[in-house]
């Protein structure tokens, strides 16, 4: 597995970000032993500002390199999605298996309470990429999203993310650019 990095941003590890008052935090879920964080409650009435956050946490220029968003089912969808469209940019989906049409492009990883697979339409036309996703935890899903772009012909300019558990993993490949971090 690829050693991750994070990369500081436009929230500092000494601030406390009103955000985390509204995220919820659900112990035990999905299976013992892991606490989730739950971001739902700061889409239903925050969105406006969780992107302004997001596009603060880039620096100056990378998006003017990136020709599209390479979003990561499912809540990296919301968040492309919204970026996308605030930007102009196009998307490129990353979804469990069994979701896209052929062809496509997989690759099978390992999740911190299982395992899955994530697939990519490999016909589309090559493009720099910045990867969204809404938590980096163990790195498994944002790793394999980085190395499936990679395996399709894609370059990876760097990852974005809201919320970086940064004791749960190691380094990436990639700059990784967040909001928040515990």
């Amino acid at each position: 597995m690829s050693e991750l990095t994070s990369v500081d941003a436009s929230i500092q590890n000494t601030e406390r970000h009103y955000f985390w008052d509204i995220i919820r935090t659900v112990p035990d879920f999905p299976k013992a032993g892991i606490d989730f964080y739950d971001i739902t409650p700061l889409l239903r009435n925050h969105v406006d500002q969780v992107i302004d956050a997001l596009l603060a946490a880039l620096p100056e220029g990378l998006l003017d390199e990136v020709d599209c968003l390479a979003a990561i089912e499912a809540r990296g969808f919301v968040f492309a999605s919204l970026l996308a469209g605030r930007l102009g940019k196009g998307i490129i989906l990353l979804r469990k298996q069994g979701k896209l049409p052929p062809p496509v492009a997989n690759k099978s990883y390992a999740l911190e309470y299982g395992k899955d697979t994530l697939e990519m339409q490999d016909d589309l036309p090559r493009a720099k990429v910045l990867l969204v996703d809404d938590i980096l935890a163990t790195g498994g899903t944002l790793t394999t999203a980085y190395e499936l772009c990679c395996s399709a012909g894609h370059d990876v300019a760097a990852a974005l993310v809201l919320l970086d558990l940064e004791a749960l993993h190691d380094k990436f490949p990639v700059p990784v650019y967040t909001v928040l971090k515990a």
